[in-house]
């Protein structure tokens, strides 16, 4: 049976589909249950079939609920992809109250004033980070609830997407007989098990490079300062072999897992690898160098297009702590060495952290955003007793049960 102390993240990629149901303890959360299956639904982090993604949730959910040995009724659920746009915006409004103490209201007011900005008819905010505020000429102020005076003033960080994409992720939730609790931008999930308190002060970039695109974030101070998607991502380097190397895209995805390396030099010069060829011909040894020259290539692209973006938002010095790089194409040798090249700063590879249980299992870049939507979904738990946050996205249907779910199938079956 679902258990109010379990909270599960499904991180819905191009590439892969993976659900984490983690169990909240009084020392921090217990991984229990862990699916994953390939996305055949997603084109560049947004949904193209609702049939196949609707699938692969089910089935995802079902391994991890087997290992698990509970019911999953929500989900906090990951979204990405090119139409997602992030911005600096302010909200200043005055304090009321004959004491001019500031409360939680005038909070929620200053941010609502920095949430009222001019948006297409076909575009939503998704999220309102906030990065800080001012009380009358004081700045710098993160917690103001309960100081005095006069004007309250706050930054925030806005993330916005369409409409649709952002009903897409829901609705194949929902069909899947699961409830979404909150969406949660890629990036923000990964940074949330991934990053120390220590980096988010001082400063650093993520970069989660999944599928088809690379989710980028800058935190410093604490708070988000900069997002961004560049729609390149592993999908392409696989694209680049299989050109490049003539050889079916399936064993262009297996070469760059087995052997791929992002910096040609790394690679010994008589090592060699056996390169499949299309139409039944006969498979051909080339040099491995040969190979890592294509991965290098697409992976200096991508990080190129990162850097460009940050230096064009005046945050080129914002990063004291560095970045950290993460998602399923950093798995290849070589990654963090481009990186450091490209943004002349330390760089490191960032695995999830800060949860028990199956910790093992987890322990990749590739789980990343399913064990940032965990701690993401237990941190609001815990603050529900204080505040309650409001979903960005309706209120989806009630949460079911597995015999529910079934009735479901079955009539969907016959009618």
């Amino acid at each position: 049976m679902s258990k109010p102390s379990i909270v599960t993240g499904l991180d819905v990629g191009t590439t892969k589909v993976c659900t984490v149901i983690g169990e909240l303890t009084p020392s921090g959360v217990d991984v229990v249950g862990i699916g994953q299956r390939p996305s055949r639904g997603l084109r560049k982090g947004v949904v193209a079939n609702i049939e196949a993604t609707v699938e692969a949730i089910k089935q995802t959910v079902a391994d991890a609920e087997q290992m698990a040995g509970v019911e999953v009724e929500s989900v906090l659920a990951s979204i990405g992809g090119g139409h997602l746009r992030g911005f600096n915006s302010q909200g200043v409004v005055a304090v009321q109250g004959k004491t001019r103490e500031i409360s939680a209201a005038d909070v929620a007011r200053a941010v609502d004033a920095a949430r009222a900005i001019n948006l297409p008819p076909d575009r939503e905010i998704l999220h309102a980070l906030t990065q800080g505020f001012s009380v009358d000429d004081q700045d710098g102020v993160r917690e103001p609830v309960g100081m005095l005076g006069s004007r309250l003033g706050v930054a925030v960080h806005l993330v916005t997407g369409t409409v649709t994409a952002a009903q897409n992720v829901v609705r194949s939730v929902n069909r899947a007989g699961l409830t979404v609790e909150d969406v949660v931008l890629q990036p923000l999930a990964s940074g949330e098990s991934v990053l120390t308190p220590d980096e988010r002060d001082l400063g650093v970039i993520l970069l989660d490079i999944g599928g088809g695109t690379t989710d980028v974030a800058l935190y410093r101070e604490g708070a988000v300062w900069h997002t961004a998607v560049v729609p390149l991502g592993g999908d392409h380097i696989t694209n680049d072999i299989a050109v490049g190397l003539r050889t079916p895209p399936t064993e262009a995805e297996e070469l760059k897992k087995t052997f791929g390396c992002a910096l040609a030099s790394l690679v010994l010069e008589d090592e060699t690898v056996e390169v499949p060829s299309i139409g039944g011909r006969k498979p051909r040894v080339l040099s491995r160098q040969t190979l890592s020259r294509i991965v290098q290539a697409r992976v200096e692209e991508i990080l190129t297009l990162v850097a460009k973006g940050i230096a064009e938002a005046g945050l080129n010095d914002a990063a004291t702590a560095g970045v950290v790089v993460t998602g399923g194409a950093t798995l290849m040798e070589g990654v963090p060495d481009v990186a450091e090249a490209i943004f002349d700063m330390p760089v490191r590879r960032g695995v999830p952290k800060w949860v028990g249980g199956l910790y093992e299992e987890v322990e990749s870049p590739t789980f990343a955003t399913g064990v940032g939507l965990v701690l993401a979904g237990a941190r609001r738990r815990r603050q529900a007793s204080v505040t309650r946050q409001p979903r960005p996205f309706g209120e989806g249907v009630p949460g079911v049960g597995r015999m529910v779910r079934r009735l479901r199938e079955w009539l969907g079956a016959v009618f």
